[in-house]
C-alpha cells in the first residue's frame, strides 16, 4: 500500500484513481511478475479507513463514482476489492447517521449516493472479483454483495443491520438477497439481522464461494487474471445480460433505499444509534401506524 491513498503505476496498468481512503495497488512484487508474464490487465481495490476499516457512503463519494472511470478505462480487464485491514468494511459512521436524523438535505444526498453506487456497479462493463476478509458490514457488503464474483473467507461475517438501527434494509437488500438465495433467507437475515459466515454464506447462494483464510486472496487472483485473460466481448457481454435482472428489479430498490431514508425521519432511528453507542439493546417504539 502507498501513503495518502494513492498508488503506483506500473507499465501494464493504467494510471490509478486517486481516492483518499481506497487505495489501488498490487499484492505483492511476485503478483506484478506474473501479471505482467500473462499480460493481465487488473486492479486490486483496497477498502480502507481508520483501523482498517471503511464505511464509504457519506465519506468517500469517490468510491461511488469510481465505478464509471474503471468502465471507460481500455486498459483495466478485471477488478478486485477487497479490504486492506481486519475487515473488508464496517457499517456507517454514527457520527454520520447522526448528521442525517432529521436533515432532508443529508438525506437526499446520501439517497443519492447509495442509488449511485448501487447502478454504477451493476452498470460497470468489467468483471469484479469481491474478496470478503472478515466482516463486511454497511456501504462495503453493497460491493462485496454485486460483485460479479463473490469470493468469502471463513471468517467472513457478512451482516445487513438496517433494522438493527431502526431504518429499513435498503442498499442491496431488496435488489439481489432475494435472487441470490430466496425470499425466504432474505426475509430471515433482513429482518433479524443476524450475521452470515461464509460457509452459511456459500451454502445459502449469498456468495459465489468460501475458501480457506489463507488462500482467499490468492483465488482472487487467479480468478480475475483468468476474467483478464479471457474474451472481453464475450465475458462483458455474458455480465450486461445477467445484470439485467438487477435492473428489472430497479423500482424495487429505489422503493427500498427511499424507505430507508424515510426511517432517517423517525425516532427508531435515534434510538439505534444510541444503543450502538451504549452497547445494549434498543428499545424501539412497539406501537406503528403502518
Amino acid at each position: 500500500a502507498f501513503p495518502s491513498g494513492k498508488a503506483r503505476a506500473f507499465g501494464f496498468l493504467t494510471k490509478p484513481l486517486d481516492f483518499e481512503k481506497t487505495i489501488i495497488t498490487i499484492t505483492s512484487a511476485a503478483d506484478k511478475s506474473r501479471l505482467a508474464r500473462e499480460n493481465a490487465s487488473l486492479k486490486r481495490l483496497l477498502l480502507s479507513g481508520e483501523s482498517g476499516y471503511c464505511g464509504i457512503i457519506g465519506k468517500n463519494t469517490q468510491m461511488t463514482d469510481m465505478w464509471i472511470d474503471i468502465d471507460r478505462d481500455p486498459d483495466i480487464n478485471s477488478v478486485i476489492v477487497t479490504g486492506a485491514g481486519k475487515a473488508f468494511s464496517a457499517g456507517g459512521d454514527f457520527s454520520l447517521i447522526e448528521n442525517m436524523i432529521g436533515n432532508s438535505h443529508e438525506i437526499m444526498k446520501t439517497w443519492k449516493e447509495a442509488k449511485d453506487l448501487v447502478y454504477n456497479i451493476i452498470n460497470c462493463n468489467k468483471p469484479i472479483i469481491s474478496a470478503i476478509n472478515g466482516p463486511a458490514a454497511g456501504a462495503g457488503l453493497v460491493v462485496a454483495i454485486l460483485a460479479d464474483i463473490s469470493i468469502a473467507g471463513k471468517k467472513a461475517k457478512i451482516v445487513d443491520g438496517h433494522p438493527r438501527l431502526g431504518v429499513a434494509a435498503g442498499d442491496v437488500a431488496a435488489i439481489i438477497w432475494p435472487l441470490l438465495t430466496s425470499m425466504a433467507k432474505a426475509k430471515y437475515y433482513l429482518m433479524t439481522c443476524k450475521p452470515v459466515s461464509g460457509e452459511e454464506a456459500e451454502r445459502i447462494g449469498l456468495v459465489s464461494m468460501c475458501v480457506e483464510d489463507d488462500e482467499l486472496q490468492q483465488i482472487a487472483l487467479d480468478t480475475a487474471v483468468e476474467l483478464a485473460n479471457g474474451s472481453q466481448s464475450a465475458i462483458r457481454w455474458t455480465k450486461y445480460s445477467l445484470n439485467n435482472w438487477l435492473r428489472q428489479a430497479g423500482p424495487i430498490f429505489d422503493a427500498s433505499t427511499a424507505l430507508e431514508m424515510l426511517g432517517f425521519m423517525s425516532e427508531d432511528v435515534k434510538e439505534g444509534v444510541l444503543s450502538h453507542r451504549e452497547k445494549r439493546a434498543p428499545n424501539f417504539r412497539k406501537d406503528c401506524p403502518l
